[in-house]
């Protein structure tokens, strides 16, 4: 079995790079709808004994407990910053379980159990996983025990940093690169992925917010000069 780690930002303070496209209410209710998807495929896995959410964003506790995590507030880390706070969430989990780690960013809206099915599949053979982006530069997922942990680089091209410290370590990694993984929203290219992908769709929070309410509709028509982008493929390579 496998714990589970999601860090979250502040709802409020989320998604600041869609300001240009979305009100902070629209930002608010994406990052929550798109957490929720990412906690109902960890807490329903079977071979996930656990989650835990971080963050102090007043509306977590009640989010966790919707669905049966456990809420850790942010405070409580003692230190600022999301590696910071990754790094302390992730040492007291493993040391009070030993169970391998899956720490998950809270904007996946696209994942699957099969996504998390293939990163457990590929940690068998390798200590450390990093799932990347769609862009194969950041850092969507690592999956570890208490010898594989790495020193935490999540920022730019977070990807290869984590290969590279855990190489440098002697800790065997591969990177795992999946449509479910890859596809985080940050920006107005990966909210445009996200419609394409969520078309036709309506078995998620995420699909249900954007087709329900007409946030969708207006989003598609703001993105509609820009270039269509390629569906992401899954990819594994072992390094």
């Amino acid at each position: 079995m496998t714990q589970a780690l999601v860090p979250l930002k502040d709802l409020v303070q989320a998604k600041t790079r869609l300001a240009g496209l979305l009100s902070p209410s629209e930002r608010r209710a994406l990052a929550q709808v798109m957490l929720e998807d990412v906690l109902t495929v960890l807490a329903s896995h079977p071979d996930i004994s656990g989650v835990t959410l971080v963050s102090s964003d007043p509306s977590a506790h009640m989010l966790a407990t919707q669905y049966g995590a456990r809420h850790w507030p942010e405070t409580e880390m003692a230190c600022r910053g999301l590696n910071a706070v990754a790094a302390r969430a992730s040492e007291r989990l493993l040391a009070d379980g030993g169970e391998p780690l899956l720490l998950v960013h809270a904007d996946l809206p696209m994942l699957t159990a099969a996504d998390v099915s293939a990163v457990l599949a590929a940690r068998e053979s390798a200590g450390l996983v990093v799932g990347c982006d769609r862009h194969g530069k950041g850092t969507n997922l690592l999956c570890f025990d208490a010898g594989s942990m790495p020193p935490f680089c999540f920022g730019a091209d977070s990807c290869a940093r984590h290969v590279a410290a855990a190489r440098s370590h002697g800790i065997a990694v591969t990177v795992l690169e999946r449509a479910g993984i890859g596809l985080d929203v940050d920006e107005p290219a990966d909210l445009e992925s996200l419609l394409s992908q969520l078309a036709g769709k309506d078995d998620s929070h995420t699909a249900t917010l954007m087709h329900s309410t007409g946030l969708g509709a207006r989003i598609g028509l703001a993105l509609a000069s820009l270039s269509p982008r390629a569906t992401p493929r899954d990819r594994q390579e072992v390094l």
